[in-house]
């Protein structure tokens, strides 16, 4: 008498394709995402039509990029909170219990949301950055600020204030991994990048005014202007100093996900 042998089991695979997937899919499925991202474009869209209808040259030695890109101030905000809900957001929902259980390695998750994050908040500051720039110069094309995307140095102050507003929301993003926490990274990040190197700078050290110059905020402004600006770093050390920011965070962030309970 001979037996069925049971049906082979089909093997589960994970592949870093698919956890990319996931996230990918898991960011534009929430509401938040949306809201956030329109409202940082909106911002920024906004601001430099302002600026360009109300130019009356008395900002004539403002860079023409950090002019027109006066609202990345405002939207870096909205990236940061876009970046905290990616990764804190899903503990205040205990998705991240689905999420950790899917994948037991851990770590790809975080780096998939990284990832995905990064290019989704480049693109849109990038694109956000270019319609902006050619909106301003309909009011400003008569004007000591016309510009053209061909001139000389003009794309890559836009991309380069991208990249700036992405590595800090991608700094948002390890503290929301790093305290698992929706309020708390928020405040973090603002009391840590936006207000303490101010505190901070009324300290009568020059030592201390050389310091704050890397930090993040600051490394930023250095970003996204055509001309050198004042009391700032080179723009290459600017950018390493922000990416070195993201990675320490995110290193972190990595290390007490790999050791910490859910």
């Amino acid at each position: 008498m001979s037996t069925l042998a049971p049906a082979p089991t089909p093997a589960y695979r994970l592949s870093t394709k698919g956890i990319l997937r996931s996230e990918w899919h898991k960011l534009w499925t929430l509401r938040s995402t949306w809201i956030t991202l329109f409202t940082a474009s909106a911002l920024v869209l906004a601001v430099g039509i302002t600026m360009g209808v109300t130019y009356d040259g008395d900002d004539s030695e403002v860079d023409t990029i950090v002019f027109t890109l006066f609202g990345t101030q405002l939207s870096q905000i909205c990236l940061a909170v876009l970046g905290i809900l990616v990764t804190a957001g899903e503990y205040s929902t205990g998705m991240i219990r689905a999420s950790l259980s899917a994948v037991p390695a851990r770590l790809p998750v975080l780096w998939s949301k990284a990832g995905v994050f990064t290019a989704v908040a480049f693109t849109v500051s990038f694109v956000t950055n270019l319609v902006t720039f050619l909106a301003a110069q309909i009011w400003l094309s008569d004007s000591d600020k016309a510009l053209s995307l061909t001139d000389s140095g003009v794309l890559g102050a836009l991309a380069s204030s991208a990249v700036a507003l992405t590595l800090l929301s991608l700094i948002a993003l390890g503290l929301g991994a790093l305290l698992r926490s929706v309020p708390g990274a928020i405040g973090a990040f603002v009391g840590a990048v936006l207000i303490l190197p101010e505190v901070l700078s009324m300290l009568p050290f020059g030592a201390v005014d050389t310091i704050i110059k890397h930090f993040p905020a600051q490394a930023a402004s250095s970003l996204g202007s055509i001309s050198r600006v004042e009391n700032t770093v080179a723009p290459g050390t600017a950018l390493a100093s922000l990416a070195l920011w993201a990675a320490a965070i995110l290193a972190a962030a990595t290390v007490l996900l790999k050791r910490r309970d859910v």
